[in-house]
């Protein structure tokens, strides 16, 4: 998932950073390269500290309200992306689909050591990116 990161600097190596669209969510970093890492870890701990707690996860922004945000004003933009749906709650589906596709995408995530729910979860997150 993609996270839109306000970053800040009073002196262009150090970088505080803000992850808007997670309340109470920042990070910091002696770097930019450090900044944007520390950041991703955050979120991670962050985003999963709050479905554990059972804290419905706000709306993401897009960076056009946040750059609105003047308390954002002086920021510098960054989007990271993280795996946080590793966190989320599995949904069993009920789907139909021909006997020989089915038969197809068995070979196929068997011969990736994957399984087949893994294989669909990973083509759809793929076809979404694609857009």
């Amino acid at each position: 998932m993609k996270f839109i990161l306000a970053l800040h600097t009073d002196d262009g190596v150090k970088y505080g950073v803000i992850v808007p669209d997670l309340p109470g969510c920042f990070s910091a970093g002696d770097t930019l390269d450090e900044a944007l890492d520390m950041a991703k870890e955050a979120i991670d701990a962050h985003y999963e500290l709050m479905v554990e707690k059972g804290i419905e996860i706000p709306k993401a922004g897009t960076l056009a309200e946040h750059k609105a945000d003047p308390d954002l004003a002086d920021a510098v933009w960054a989007i990271v992306d993280v795996d946080v749906e590793k966190y989320s709650k599995a949904v069993r589906l009920n789907i139909s689909l021909p006997e020989g596709l089915v038969r197809n995408i068995d070979e196929y995530a068997s011969a990736h050591h994957m399984t087949r729910s893994g294989f669909l979860a990973k083509a759809a997150q793929e076809a979404m990116k694609e857009g």
